[in-house]
């Protein structure tokens, strides 16, 4: 009897929120790029820069307040202005199972209204992820000030808050880029931290990684990583692994994470050797007793020859313990109940890492409360 696949949504429901002039325009390239399986929405103050946006659904907010101008720097009034339509926010996120919030931190729109959203999606019930960035220096202290007070607050929340600096943006660029094109470059690394996970639960996969699956890493305790390494070539998979949980720029290492999901891609040459190294050189450097979950997919829109290794590792310094010593490895997809085996707590930080064809990126990583309860039952 032939095994008949449901569709996309039948797993996950996913809506990506971009909020203020950053998100905007981070929510466009995305929408441009034509991911499937997602709704985009736009959010902001600033009528003419949400005429501009392109996506699914545009919440303008703050009509009575702003009179359709920006939030001015000015983080309360981007609360008051998402309070002001938050019925009109709901409506748009109502249904989603994962939402990810992004946005420009610094600002008055991104910077208030972002928090309210998130509220937002707590409140519908969504796994909620915030992918964000932090300002250049060369913007100032008063909006790096603005940033920092806005983190804080966004990042008890959501379940997963992925920071960006700007700063590191500087490091990979040529010294002659023009100002447009590096804000452009930061646009399309806020669409790279949301594409990288919202592919990994709408493209279908030999070993499929599904939305339980995100739950059941993104659940477990201590700050994170999340890292998209790319190679060709012999020992492509190791190289691409390698790639993956390695970088310059990197504030922590993959050593020690209790919790490892991993996807191998590649075209119709991929081996189950190349899944195979890509596990052994993950599982090397992770807890001796880590839960590890994996997905293998074919993958068109690589270049020929390419294997491309996507890895989130959570659980640094605490989590369950399976008591055995070993790495528990499951492949993705064959456990629909994974959702269910550890429960869902709230703010998990984590870090982006790229292997330098897309962008580096480090993080603002934080603790998450203790799973004592969890480790009793």
């Amino acid at each position: 009897m032939p095994h008949v696949k449901p569709e996309i949504e039948t797993f996950a429901r996913i809506k990506v929120v971009g909020v203020g002039g950053g998100g905007g325009n981070a929510v466009t390239r995305m929408f441009n790029s034509q991911i499937k399986g997602v709704d985009f929405v736009a959010v902001n103050t600033d009528a003419q820069d949400l005429n501009h946006a392109k996506a699914n659904v545009k919440v303008h907010i703050g009509k009575n307040l702003t009179k359709g101008l920006g939030a001015g720097m000015n983080p309360d009034i981007g609360r008051q202005a998402a309070e002001e339509n938050r019925n009109e926010i709901q409506d748009a996120l109502k249904g989603a199972d994962l939402i990810f919030i992004t946005c420009g931190l610094g600002g008055g729109t991104g910077s208030g209204a972002s928090q309210i959203i998130a509220d937002v999606a707590r409140d519908v019930g969504a796994l909620t992820l915030a992918v964000v960035t932090k300002p250049f220096s060369f913007e100032g202290k008063k909006r790096i000030a603005i940033a920092e007070e806005a983190l804080v607050s966004l990042r008890d929340r959501v379940d997963t808050l992925i920071t960006i600096p700007n700063d590191k943006v500087l490091s990979l660029i040529d010294k002659n880029t023009s100002l447009v094109e590096a804000f452009s470059i930061v646009d399309d690394i806020l669409r790279q931290g949301v594409q990288g996970i919202a592919d990994l639960i709408t493209f279908p996969g030999i070993v499929n990684v599904d939305f339980a699956d995100i739950k059941t890493i993104m659940s477990e305790a201590g700050p994170a990583l999340m890292g998209i390494g790319r190679a060709n070539g012999e020992d492509r998979a190791t190289a691409a692994a390698k790639s993956a949980i390695n970088s310059p720029l990197l504030d922590i290492s993959i050593n020690g994470a209790r919790g490892v999901l991993f996807n191998v891609s590649g075209g119709a040459d991929l081996s189950m050797n190349d899944v195979n190294e890509a596990a052994k050189t993950i599982t090397e450097s992770i807890d001796s007793e880590a839960k590890v979950i994996f997905g293998a997919t074919c993958d068109n829109r690589l270049k020929k020859g390419e294997v491309k290794v996507t890895v989130i590792a959570t659980g640094f310094g605490s989590g369950r313990n399976n008591g055995n010593g070993n790495p528990v490895i499951i492949a993705a997809g064959n456990h629909r109940n994974l959702e269910n085996l550890m429960p869902r707590k709230p703010a998990v930080n984590v870090e982006i890492i790229d292997d330098g064809e897309e962008w580096d990126m480090p993080a603002f990583l934080r603790r998450k409360k203790d799973k004592e309860k969890d480790d009793k039952k």
